[in-house]
C-alpha cells in the first residue's frame, strides 16, 4: 500500500495562502502545559492573554496533526469518513488563522474567538467515531498488511492524543471566559482542585452497573480498599483528593468497570452470586494509583498484546449508530483510556491472569508541576514511523517513559518554539 505525498489532499482542501500558513505553523513545536500552569493561569490570567496564547498554540497543534494525517496510506485518506474528517480539520484551521493578527484588546474579537472555539469543538464532536468508521471502511474494502496496520495504530494514538489536548485548551478558555461562564464554581475550567477520587470511582461504577444490568439483568458489587481517607494539614482524616480534570478520570474508570463487569457476569453466568470488583486506591509522594481487580476469567497472554490495539475487541462489534449505549465491542475503549491516563504523564497498564481475572492499574501524577501534557510532534522521526516496517522506540511504547519519551519540554505559554529536535513523540 503506497503512502501519499504530504500535500495530496491538503491541496484540495486549502487555498495557497492557507497552505503556506499550515507549512509555517507546522514548523513549531506545541508548548505542553502542566496542571500547575493551567491552575495558575485560570486563577490570575486574563481573557486577552488566553486569546493571544491560544490563537497560536491551537493552530500549531492543529497544523502538526494535519501534516501527519497526510502521511497515512493513500487508500485510507480516500475513505469517505476520512475525507469528511479532513474537511473538518481544514475548516477549523481556516477559521482559527483568521485571528492571527487580530487585536486582543477588541471586545468583539474576544467574543468572536470564543464563539469560534465553540464552533470548532462542536464540529469535532464525532471525530473519534468518524476516524474509526474510516478505518473500518478501509479494512472492509482493502487488504491491510502488517506495516500499514502498524502505521495506522501509531497514527491513531497520536491523532487522538492531539484531539484530547486541543479539547482541553478549548474547554479551559470557554469555561473561564465565555459570556455566561460560571464564576462561582470551585473548578478552574475543567480542572477540579479538589477532585474526590472515591466520588469519581463510585459515579463511574454506578453508571457502568446501570449499563451492565440493561444487558445482563445483573451487575457485580464493588469493594473499595486502600487510602480513600488521608490526613490533611490539621491531622484530620478527609477523603482523598487530586488536582485533576474529573471527566478524564471518569472516562478511564467507566471503561475499566464496563470491561470488568462484562467479564465477571459472562464468566460466572451460572453462579448464584457474582464476585465483587475490588478497587484499591493508593497515594504516594508522586503518584495516585487506582487498581481495578476482577475475577472475570482473565485473558490469555497472546490476546493481552492486542488489547490496546484500535478496533480489537473481545466482544462482538455493535452498530456504529446503536439505538442504546453499547457495553463493549468497538475496540476503542482501552486505547483511548490509556491516552487519557498518559495525557498528564500518568499511565494505564493491564495484568491478566488467564483462568482467574484481570488487574487494571491507573497511575496519575500527584504533583501538579509533574503532570505535564504529553503531546505528539510532527517531525522527521515521526515521518519515518510511517515508512518503516521496524517500529522504533516511541512514547506509545509503555516501556518508553519519563524524559526519554521525547515529548516537547515545557515552555511558557505563548512561546511555541521552532523544531530543533528530531525525536518522535
Amino acid at each position: 500500500m503506497r503512502f501519499t505525498p504530504t500535500v495530496r489532499n491538503l491541496n484540495k482542501l486549502l487555498d495557497l495562502k492557507s497552505l503556506k500558513m499550515l507549512d509555517h505553523y507546522s514548523q513549531f513545536n506545541p508548548s505542553p502545559l502542566t496542571i500547575k500552569q493551567f491552575m495558575e493561569f485560570g486563577k490570575t490570567g486574563t481573557e486577552e492573554k488566553s486569546f493571544t496564547f491560544l490563537r497560536t498554540e491551537i493552530v500549531v497543534r492543529l497544523s502538526n496533526i494535519m501534516k501527519e494525517i497526510n502521511l497515512l496510506p493513500g487508500n485510507l485518506l480516500q475513505m469517505p469518513s476520512v475525507l469528511i474528517l479532513q474537511d473538518w480539520y481544514a475548516q477549523s484551521f481556516r477559521d482559527l488563522v483568521e485571528f492571527e493578527s487580530s487585536s486582543p484588546n477588541s471586545r468583539v474579537n474576544l467574543v468572536q474567538f470564543c464563539q469560534t472555539l465553540k464552533t470548532v469543538q462542536t464540529r469535532h464532536t464525532n471525530v473519534v467515531q468518524t476516524m474509526a468508521q474510516g478505518v473500518l471502511e478501509l479494512k472492509e474494502s482493502h487488504t491491510v498488511d502488517h506495516q500499514t496496520d502498524m502505521a495506522i495504530q501509531y497514527f491513531l494514538d497520536r491523532f487522538y492524543m492531539s484531539r484530547i489536548s486541543m479539547r482541553m485548551l478549548i474547554h479551559q478558555h470557554t469555561l473561564l471566559f465565555e459570556p455566561n461562564a460560571d464564576k462561582d464554581t470551585p473548578r478552574i475550567g475543567m480542572i477540579d482542585p479538589h477532585c474526590k477520587v472515591k466520588s469519581v470511582i463510585m459515579e463511574a461504577f454506578q453508571n457502568a452497573a446501570f449499563l451492565c444490568e440493561e444487558y445482563y439483568d445483573c451487575a457485580p458489587d464493588i469493594e473499595i480498599k486502600g487510602q480513600t481517607l488521608v490526613k490533611n494539614a490539621k491531622g484530620k482524616k478527609v477523603g482523598l483528593e487530586l488536582v485533576y480534570p474529573p471527566p478524564h478520570l471518569y472516562h478511564i474508570l467507566f471503561e475499566l468497570f464496563k470491561n470488568s463487569m462484562r467479564a465477571t457476569v459472562e464468566t460466572h453466568s451460572k453462579s448464584h452470586e457474582l464476585p465483587e470488583i475490588e478497587v484499591l486506591v493508593a497515594k504516594g509522594e508522586h503518584d495516585v494509583s487506582i487498581r481495578v481487580s476482577d475475577q472475570g476469567g482473565g485473558i490469555p497472554r497472546h490476546i493481552t498484546d492486542h488489547l490496546f490495539h484500535y478496533l480489537f475487541s473481545t466482544a462482538p462489534r455493535p452498530s456504529m449508530t446503536p439505538t442504546k449505549a453499547p457495553l463493549a465491542g468497538y475496540g476503542y475503549g482501552l486505547p483511548l483510556s490509556r491516552l487519557y491516563a498518559r495525557y498528564f504523564h500518568g499511565d494505564l497498564i493491564l495484568n491478566s491472569y488467564d483462568g482467574y481475572g484481570t488487574d487494571a492499574v491507573v497511575y496519575l501524577k500527584a504533583l501538579t508541576h509533574e503532570a505535564t501534557e504529553l503531546l505528539p510532534v510532527f517531525n522527521k522521526t515521526s515521518t519515518k514511523q510511517y515508512k518503516s516496517s521496524i517500529p522504533t522506540a516511541d512514547w506509545t511504547d509503555p516501556t518508553f517513559s519519563g524524559s526519554s519519551r521525547g515529548f516537547t519540554p515545557p515552555t511558557s505559554p505563548g512561546s511555541s518554539s521552532r523544531k530543533v529536535v528530531t525525536t518522535a513523540v
